[in-house]
C-alpha cells in the first residue's frame, strides 16, 4: 500500500510517503512556508521513495483542529492532488496524530493545541490493543475546562495547549498526569501510520466529501456567511 499524506494544521509543516510500513518524512517548524514547502516536498519524497503519483492508493490529510490557514490548506493540497489522481482521502484527526506520537509506554494520552484566544483544542485517546481509540470527543474550550474522561489518572499529556496560558492546562487538571510534552507537535508521518489503518478499514472518503474540523462556530459561521454572499451573486 502507498500513501501520500500532509500536516499542515500547526507551526510544524510536514509531509510523509508510507510505501507498505515504510515511512519517509520532513518535516519542519516553518510558520507561513507551508504553502512554499508541502508541494516539493512530497514531489522530492516520492522520488526517493521511487513511487510514481499514478502508483498511489490514497492520500492522507490532517483535518485539523488547528490553525485556520494551516488546516484549509492541508485540505485544499490533499483534495487537489486526490481529484487529479482519482483517488480516495484519508482524513485524519490531527489531535489524533498528535496523540500517536507519544512515548510508546503512554497508554492514555490528551492531545492538545494551543487555539489561541485563551483556549486549547483537545481530545483523549487510549492505546488498544495496538491501536488508537478517541475516548472523548474533540472541543475547544478554555485550558480550565477541559475535562479527562473517568478512571484514575495515568494520563499522559502532548502539545502546546500544555504551555498556553502559563501552562494553566497542566495545572487543572494536577495528579491525573504522569508528564507532558508541550513541545510536541503532529506530523505527517502520523497521520500516514494513523491513515493506513483506515484506509484497511475501508474508511477512506471521495475527495469531494472531506471537511476539515475547524471545532471553533466562529470560523463554521464565517464559511456559511461567504457561501450565502456567493450564493446571492
Amino acid at each position: 500500500m502507498k500513501l501520500l499524506a500532509f500536516e499542515t494544521a500547526t507551526e510544524g509543516c510536514s509531509v510523509a510517503v508510507w510505501v507498505d510500513g515504510d515511512v519517509r518524512e520532513r518535516f519542519e517548524i516553518a510558520p507561513r512556508r507551508h504553502a512554499e514547502l508541502a508541494l516539493p516536498w512530497a514531489e522530492q519524497l516520492l522520488a526517493e521513495a521511487g513511487v510514481a503519483k499514478a502508483q498511489l492508493d490514497a492520500i492522507a490529510v490532517g483535518r485539523g483542529p488547528g490553525a485556520f490557514t494551516g488546516v484549509r490548506l492541508a485540505i485544499a493540497i490533499a483534495q487537489g492532488i486526490a481529484l487529479a489522481l482519482d483517488r480516495p482521502l484519508v482524513p485524519v484527526s490531527t489531535l489524533a496524530a498528535l496523540a500517536a506520537g507519544a512515548p510508546s509506554d503512554a497508554t492514555r494520552i490528551l492531545a492538545a493545541i494551543d487555539a489561541r484566544m485563551g483556549e486549547v483544542y483537545a481530545g483523549a485517546f487510549e492505546r488498544r490493543q495496538g491501536e488508537l481509540v478517541a475516548v472523548s470527543t474533540e472541543a475547544v474550550s478554555p485550558p480550565g475546562a477541559v475535562a479527562l474522561p473517568d478512571g484514575g489518572g495515568n494520563w499522559h499529556g502532548v502539545g502546546t495547549g500544555f504551555s498556553a496560558g502559563e501552562g494553566a492546562l497542566q495545572g487543572s487538571l494536577g495528579g491525573r498526569l504522569v508528564g507532558a510534552d508541550a513541545t510536541a507537535l503532529p506530523r505527517a508521518s502520523d497521520i500516514a501510520r494513523l491513515a493506513a489503518t483506515a484506509f484497511a478499514r475501508g474508511e477512506a472518503l471521495p475527495p469531494e466529501r472531506v471537511e476539515p474540523a475547524y471545532l471553533r462556530n466562529q470560523v463554521a459561521l464565517t464559511l456559511v456567511e461567504q457561501q450565502a454572499l456567493r450564493d446571492s451573486r
